[in-house]
């Protein structure tokens, strides 16, 4: 490595740490690079952060950023989360179980983690302060369950992915489909052993009525059809994954206009939410594909994979290794940027040990979906807690169950390929 790509790559993470945006930090970075190397056109400098977002493929973004908002605006997220308490009502922890089944649900509307954080934060911890929940719990509740959302399709990380990798975005969304669930579940269970010992209660004991359910399970049967749309058309070569992000749009409008929701106000605040959220993702994709040309043009991928091939003879030992090492840089780089940075330096060397390509995505994804909800930089750690007024160290001691949790989660998804392979062996 070049002591030009040493500095570049320095000044990069001090900006990171003074908790400089990512884009301009990445850019800081890279333009040292530039500045300092007299064999490399400053022109390229440009044309590198265009193309970068020239893929076809990242118009899903958008289109799902906006099919997302949509959902919000026109009354669906309501729907839904009444639809979940009457699925999880009666089991121990209630609002905490509807926290984390709607953030599975909502995963497969909005695809964006943070905006359902910020959503659930708003929505729900209020509601369970109010029914006896602490405010540390509900917090890192609604953090943790939003963990769930960039899993499950049509999540922003796994179009990113796939689009960097070069990996099939429908097998991704397929295999979110278990790897998601797997975790819903899970989390499930860990709540409801909590809340059987600190005595948070059900949010109800009594079984509902017909004519209860009747009120509310039909009007969320329709927005939770999307997924089910999305992966179908996909399969069946209806559409590709880009135009499927354009399919959404149109069903969530469809929505708003069946339900009598959908008002100008409403669409102006959807499309402006959906132009400052695009934006900020299209920024940090941009930035970060300079700093990835940057590794590329001076080798630092083959000397990488030459190096660990050479001295890691198991397949196994690389897998962990990458773990703990993705696990420390989510602490405190986000996970879109680091995916654009490192992952054409990971997927060959993971390929190289015959890891299946599916199976290390949905690991890379679900390890930078731990990364934000760790300190000290962990995004979904600091929007609930800002919305929420939860101190940061209440957080974090609350959290250490899940923090167990996630780690076994994530030792299955890594050595057991089934968790991650079988749906898409069976649908494809």
């Amino acid at each position: 490595m070049t002591s030009v790509i040493s500095i570049s790559a320095i000044v990069l993470l001090v900006l990171l740490f003074l908790k400089v945006p990512v884009f301009i930090s990445i850019l800081g970075g890279s333009s040292v690079y530039f500045l300092f190397n007299p064999h490399v056109n400053p022109i390229l400098f440009a044309q590198q952060m265009i193309t970068g977002t020239e893929s076809i493929s990242l118009l899903a973004i958008p289109f799902f950023v906006c099919a997302g908002t949509f959902m919000n605006y026109t009354g669906v997220t309501k729907r839904i989360m009444n639809f979940c308490s009457v699925m999880t009502g009666r089991l121990s922890g209630g609002l905490a179980q509807v926290n984390i089944l709607l953030s599975t649900l909502m995963g497969g509307l909005s695809g964006s983690n943070l905006a359902d954080a910020a959503m659930e934060a708003k929505m729900l911890v209020p509601e369970m302060e109010d029914k006896g929940f602490s405010k540390p719990f509900s917090t890192v509740v609604t953090a943790a369950s939003s963990m769930i959302t960039p899993l499950i399709p049509p999540g922003i990380a796994m179009i990113i992915y796939g689009v960097i990798a070069n990996v099939s975005i429908g097998k991704l969304f397929v295999s979110g489909i278990g790897v998601g669930t797997f975790l819903c579940l899970s989390m499930m269970v860990l709540v409801s052993q909590m809340s059987k010992k600190r005595g948070y209660k059900p949010l109800r004991t009594e079984k509902m009525s017909l004519a209860d359910y009747k009120a509310v399970i039909p009007p969320a049967i329709a927005p939770l059809c999307l997924p089910i749309i999305i992966i179908g058309g996909i399969r069946l070569g209806i559409f590709t994954a880009t135009e499927a992000g354009a399919v959404a749009i149109l069903y969530a409008i469809f929505l708003g206009i069946f339900y009598k929701d959908l008002t100008k106000e409403a669409a102006a605040k959807a499309f402006k939410e959906t132009v400052s959220t695009t934006s900020a993702i299209m920024l940090i994709v941009a930035s970060a594909t300079v700093f990835s040309w940057i590794l590329t043009k001076e080798r630092i991928p083959q000397q990488l994979t030459e190096w660990m091939v050479s001295n890691i003879h198991s397949k196994y030992l690389f897998l962990f290794l990458v773990n703990i090492f993705l696990l420390i840089v989510g602490m405190f780089i986000e996970g879109n940027a680091s995916m654009i940075i490192l992952v054409p330096l990971l997927a060959p060397i993971a390929a190289s040990y015959g890891i299946n390509e599916i199976q290390f995505a949905m690991m890379y994804i679900f390890n930078n979906a731990i990364g934000a909800f760790s300190p000290p930089m962990g995004t979904l750690m600091f929007v609930t807690c800002s919305i929420t007024g939860c101190k940061t160290k209440d957080f974090i001691k609350e959290a250490a169950p899940f923090y167990i949790l996630l780690f076994v989660d994530l030792m299955l998804f890594t050595y057991f390929p089934p968790f991650t392979t079988v749906l898409v062996n069976l649908v494809y």
